[in-house]
């Protein structure tokens, strides 16, 4: 798995509007926090998206941008963020290119892996939180990151 202070991979995938968004162009904006998730419309990830979804305005008065990851197509993708108002982008990963290029760890070697990642603007990792029975503890795990970022640390 890629760890902290490591070179974050450069991958580009369809939304869920189908537009193509490249990382390096998200995080050239501010820190980007980059989670990977199982799947849409299941209860850990709904509570996951839901709760990211609650503090997306804390996170963007820091100046970070939230960007999902999962197998899931950008139909799902789109249904997911409409049914529970997301407002974030979500990344369509179906043929795991994201998933390998993160070295995202599978639960049991089957269950696609919870990693939430924080990249700055330079494209360097800060900070690497995994845990699949935890969903929502990556929030308040990204938020303190992106949080010491803005204030310079």
């Amino acid at each position: 798995m890629i760890q902290e202070g490591q070179r974050a991979p450069d991958v580009t995938l369809e939304d869920q509007h189908g537009q193509r968004r490249t990382l390096s162009e998200l995080w050239k904006q501010g820190p980007v926090v980059l989670y990977f998730y199982p799947k849409d419309e299941t209860m850990g990830c709904t509570a996951e998206a839901c709760s990211f979804r609650d503090r997306y305005e804390t996170f963007r008065d820091a100046g970070a941008e939230v960007v999902g990851v999962s197998a899931d197509d950008v139909k799902s993708h789109a249904s997911f963020a409409q049914h529970h108002s997301l407002p974030f982008v979500l990344l369509a990963d179906p043929d795991g290119k994201a998933e390998r290029a993160f070295a995202v760890k599978r639960t049991l070697g089957l269950i696609k892996g919870r990693t939430t990642f924080v990249i700055d603007r330079e494209g360097v990792v800060r900070h690497v939180f995994n845990s699949q029975l935890r969903p929502t503890a990556h929030i308040g795990e990204a938020l303190a990151v992106v949080q010491k970022l803005a204030a310079g640390g």
